[in-house]
């Protein structure tokens, strides 16, 4: 998939009028994770709310993909202040989609905030790893940032389609117990990459 979301950003790029720059992209796509929160806290009003989730996402990727793409392909790259910028945008990127989720009626905001921490643990030894390894690191067990949006794309489906009524284990929702695995299975990522990296800067003796 990686192969040929490159290939199509590089078309995009190719059609992209002079307008348009790195940096209005990268707020478009903050405006559109932005929008993905909105959709779900709105959802507390009606399940249509959700509709607008779909349009973020689109934004945020669009914005977030095209960026760093289209300053390669003009040649007018600044890679440290891409670097800071595009993983501070990051960061509020996921704490708006998943704030949004745990204000929703169908995940429950500590849900929420532990797959956050998830998140966010394996961002800091991805950054980690860039610094000592000189690697950086973002995708995981065959998964980048665009089957994540595809994954929390179905997972909107499935609320639109089953509701926030009760599950099967009374309050907790299988939405929580969906949420809360991903979640957990991040911090295990993040012990198993930690001990990975350990040992190899150990072998290396730095």
């Amino acid at each position: 998939m990686a192969d040929s979301e490159r290939r199509l950003l590089i078309r995009m790029c190719a059609r992209m009028p002079g307008w348009v720059t790195p940096d209005r992209l990268t707020a478009f796509g903050l405006f559109g994770a932005a929008l993905v929160g909105v959709g779900y806290a709105a959802s507390n009003w009606g399940t249509g709310w959700l509709l607008l989730t779909y349009l973020g996402y689109a934004m945020q990727w669009f914005g977030d993909s095209m960026d760093g793409s289209l300053a390669r392909f003009r040649k007018i790259e600044r890679p440290s202040y891409g670097y800071f910028i595009d993983h501070s945008c990051d960061a509020l990127t996921i704490l708006f989609i998943l704030g949004g989720m745990g204000a929703s009626p169908y995940v429950t905001m500590d849900v929420a905030l532990f797959a956050l921490v998830g998140y966010l643990m394996l961002s800091i030894h991805a950054y980690l790893s860039a610094r000592v390894l000189g690697e950086l690191k973002l995708s995981y067990l065959a998964a980048g940032p665009t089957e994540l949006r595809f994954l929390l794309i179905g997972l909107t489906t499935m609320m639109m389609i089953l509701g926030s009524g009760p599950g099967l284990f009374g309050t907790i929702s299988g939405f929580d117990i969906f949420v809360g695995t991903v979640a957990a299975i991040l911090v295990v990522l993040f012990v198993l990459q930690t001990l990975a990296s350990g040992r190899r800067l150990a072998q290396l003796g730095h």
